[in-house]
């Protein structure tokens, strides 16, 4: 499927090597088209940076010292060209469709700036013969995680760029900044991205992910109450949402 549009797809990566040709694969192999692929690599200790290379011109790979994912995206949009930009971890995956699916929402409605699907959690299994060592894990379920989601390029000139002094949770700041600017975003019933819970991913460090998204909630409040004076109105809700209460627990505010 070629369209006008080009989509900058930027992948962060530290010591990424077991999935990052997976997740590499899964955009290229999109319908939608044309992309650019930027891959960043942050400091990775690993065979990264082989991987990565292997795929020549197909990707722009740059490596950086190790900052954080936030300074890794940022640094991907720093090189971006595209109208459209979205954003892919690299132990997740996009389903085949994601982007004409999501881009074609986009496409027909000029104002809107975000879209963003639900999240299937996939699971590593005991593999056999020809078979994926993922597998489907609970019902899809909707969260704001930029994989899911879809950007014109332009609301990062009005919300800004991540937040640099957070190493986890930079994604629920920007989110949270957007939604308190009034940015316009739908939700859609759709799966749009493929979660790999793998060892890695399951034993992070919890108690610091935790302690930096609840430092992003707690700035979030901070501004809004400057805002207000002292009172704290709530940010605006997504279009879309009320379709998907059905999905299960891990719907943001």
């Amino acid at each position: 499927m070629v369209n006008e549009k080009l989509v900058s797809v930027i992948l962060p990566v530290y010591n990424g090597e077991r999935y990052l040709g997976e997740a590499i694969e899964s955009i290229l192999t999109q319908h939608y088209r044309p992309i650019e692929l930027i891959v960043v690599n942050d400091g990775s200790t690993d065979a990264t940076d082989l991987v990565a290379r292997q795929y020549g011109r197909k990707v722009i790979y740059v490596h950086q010292e190790n900052h954080g994912p936030a300074a890794a995206r940022n640094r991907g949009l720093s090189m971006a060209r595209g109208e459209i930009v979205g954003f892919l971890d690299a132990d997740d995956l996009w389903p085949e469709n994601k982007l004409s699916r999501q881009l074609s929402i986009l496409e027909k409605s000029p104002s809107l700036e975000i879209n963003i699907g639900l999240t299937q959690r996939i699971k590593l299994k005991k593999r056999e013969d020809n078979e994926s060592p993922f597998e489907k894990w609970m019902d899809p379920f909707f969260i704001l995680l930029l994989g899911a989601a879809v950007f014109r390029r332009t609301v990062f000139e009005k919300v800004g760029l991540f937040d640099e002094t957070l190493y986890y949770g930079e994604d629920v700041d920007w989110f949270m900044r957007a939604r308190e600017q009034n940015i316009s975003m739908v939700a859609i019933e759709h799966v749009v991205l493929l979660y790999r819970m793998h060892q890695s991913n399951m034993t992070g460090n919890v108690l610091a992910r935790d302690s930096y998204f609840l430092k992003a909630l707690k700035k979030s409040l901070d501004r809004r109450r400057l805002e207000g004076n002292g009172s704290v109105e709530p940010v605006a809700k997504l279009d879309g949402l009320d379709r998907l209460i059905k999905y299960p627990p891990e719907a943001i505010e």
